[in-house]
């Protein structure tokens, strides 16, 4: 009877044992599994700034970018995966936004509307507006700001390309005046003054703004291009595109009265590129840089 009992007991701590095994191997891995996947597989994102869809793809995220806007154009894939909501000043709606089912929305400060701004805050998606500042820290701080919100420690590399990119511009002999027209046709034409992206991008790049005396963007007229009298006349490609070439920015009226119209100095560029402030900031300005350096010869 004694070894009956002892054999019961032996067999008991045995099975103990066993059980205690399997929890050990299963219960914990499965649940920070499980947290992984919650935490970043399951992000349907809603990017509505061309800075910030470049820092989501640049940390690995774009396969999880369901929708953007007009000015998130980098990388080129996320148009054929994402569904252009159009522009955020005057063509996105909350309820094309939500169609989307969501689960974070990011946006700038720059960019929103009240009434946009106001709409997302109530519809209980999460979501971030960062505040977003035309300067190479500024840019540096949105890259933080971005990764954060989706969990990563790991984004300096970003931060560093910015510097380091910046590092490609050469002084110039003197600084041109650039005048920045954003053109959407003959009709629609307006003219950078300052503050403005393009206005901090012209400075990086070494060059200065011919409009001073106003800031944003206005109507371009004949009488602000005479007085600005820029050397360089500098627009987005699809600006150019938009008046069928150089020809046509040259037909504007008031251009041929210009150092830029009478030597025919035309600087193209990609908008995003250009205007966009995100992790190609110093790409920007090193290529601005290079095409006003080649100008000035």
């Amino acid at each position: 009877m004694k070894r009956l009992h002892t054999l019961l007991a032996l067999t008991l701590v045995m099975l103990a044992t066993v059980s205690c095994k399997k929890e050990e191997k299963t219960t914990e891995p499965t649940t920070n599994a499980t947290d992984t996947v919650v935490k970043i597989e399951t992000f349907k994102i809603v990017s509505l700034n061309g800075a910030v869809t470049e820092v989501v793809a640049a940390l690995g995220h774009e396969a999880q970018i369901v929708g953007v806007d007009v000015t998130s154009t980098y990388p080129e894939s996320v148009k054929k995966t994402a569904k252009d909501l159009g522009h955020v000043a005057h063509g996105v709606s909350i309820e094309a936004i939500m169609a989307l089912q969501p689960t974070l929305i990011l946006a700038t400060d720059k960019d929103l509307t009240p009434d946009l701004s106001a709409k997302i805050k109530a519809s209980g998606v999460k979501y971030e507006i960062i505040k977003q500042e035309f300067t190479p820290e500024g840019t540096k701080k949105l890259i933080a700001d971005v990764a954060g919100v989706l969990g990563h420690k790991d984004f300096k590399a970003l931060q560093d390309k910015v510097d380091a990119d910046l590092k490609a511009v050469k002084p110039l002999a003197s600084a041109p005046k650039v005048l920045f027209i954003y053109a959407r046709g003959a009709n629609m034409l307006m003219v950078s003054g300052t503050g403005t992206p393009v206005d901090q991008v012209i400075a990086l790049a070494g060059g200065k703004n011919a409009i001073t005396e106003f800031a944003d963007f206005k109507p371009l007229t004949p009488e602000a291009l005479i007085k600005g009298n820029p050397d360089v006349i500098l627009m987005f490609d699809s600006g150019v595109e938009s008046l069928k070439g150089d020809a046509g920015v040259l037909k504007i009226p008031g251009v041929d009265k210009t150092n830029a119209g009478k030597n025919k100095k035309i600087i193209t560029m990609d908008g995003g590129l250009l205007s966009g402030f995100g992790p190609r900031l110093g790409e920007a300005a090193a290529q601005l840089n290079s095409k006003l350096a080649a100008d000035a010869k």
